[in-house]
């Protein structure tokens, strides 16, 4: 049975949602990151995507399915079987959000898209956040997760090399070897069970990785980073990303960026591939002095 059919009368309604905004998780994420101090506190503006660290949702233990992904929610495919990927995503920052002010978040279903690709049929889910603040639209997001029905052998490496490292040649670099204290960390910030970035047994004998998978939300997170600390005068107005290889703790991984002429294009590669991950930013207009 087709994908499509699974979903034909599958309709959603949004959910509203809100959250104080605190600036625990902002001196975490900083923390986190090696930073030494947090980047952000009452008042000041989020990093862009460190949104994600708020609006977590704490399910049951008895609603989490054997990868760790919850059974079932509002925005999860009714598909058998489910195997879940986050693909990538856009935002769209129209003013930054302000940390200890309280949010509002309005998600809905934004599309559905059956493809075909190389391992089978694919379902593409695109949910679409927005996030009011003070009244007003702030920022919208939108995040792309691509299913399958049943698990279908990947073509990973067999094994992780750990020594070698990449040699970059672009303007800006930043470099990081996640471990696996970083990847609990960056689960734990996210609210994430899947097990895939923490249970080594799993990830080889269930999915068929050589190790621990990095999170595809931190690849972007340590991309955008690269922003913060080499534009810190500019804001980030638009932003797109997308995953294209699973990384691997104990990876050398090297994030990238080439400034251009409105914004900035970011990758990360490792001495096995060349892009693990892009992204494009484009910044706000600078106001006249």
């Amino acid at each position: 049975m087709p994908l499509s059919s699974y979903v034909e009368s599958w309709h959603p309604a949004p959910v509203t949602e809100t959250d104080p905004l605190p600036p625990g998780p902002t001196a975490a994420v900083s923390a986190l990151l090696d930073l030494p101090e947090p980047v952000a506190g009452a008042g000041d503006p989020l990093p862009p995507l460190w949104q994600w660290f708020h609006f977590l949702d704490w399910p049951a233990q008895r609603e989490l399915g054997p990868d760790g992904h919850l059974r079932d929610a509002r925005f999860l495919p009714p598909i058998p079987e489910r195997q879940r990927m986050f693909a990538g995503g856009r935002c769209e920052i129209v003013s930054p959000l302000r940390v200890g002010e309280p949010v509002t978040r309005v998600s809905s279903l934004r599309a559905v898209t059956p493809k075909h690709g190389r391992t089978g049929e694919l379902l593409f889910v695109t949910e679409r956040q927005e996030f009011r603040q003070g009244g007003r639209v702030c920022v919208v997001e939108e995040q792309d997760i691509v299913y399958r029905s049943g698990r279908v052998s990947g073509r990973h490496p067999e094994s992780v090399d750990s020594q070698s490292v990449p040699t970059g040649s672009a303007p800006w670099g930043l470099s990081l070897q996640p471990d696996s204290r970083l990847l609990f960390r960056f689960s734990a910030l996210t609210a994430n069970a899947h097990r895939i970035h923490y249970d080594t047994p799993y990830c080889r004998d269930v999915e068929g990785y050589p190790g621990l998978v990095v999170h595809g939300p931190l690849l972007a997170v340590l991309m955008l980073d690269l922003v913060r600390r080499h534009a810190a005068g500019r804001r980030v107005r638009t932003l797109s990303y997308r995953l294209h290889r699973p990384a691997f703790a104990g990876e050398h991984l090297l994030a990238e960026g080439t400034p251009t002429e409105s914004g900035v294009r970011l990758h990360v590669s490792s001495h096995r591939e060349a892009r693990h991950a892009t992204a494009e930013v484009t910044f706000a207009p600078q106001a006249a002095v």
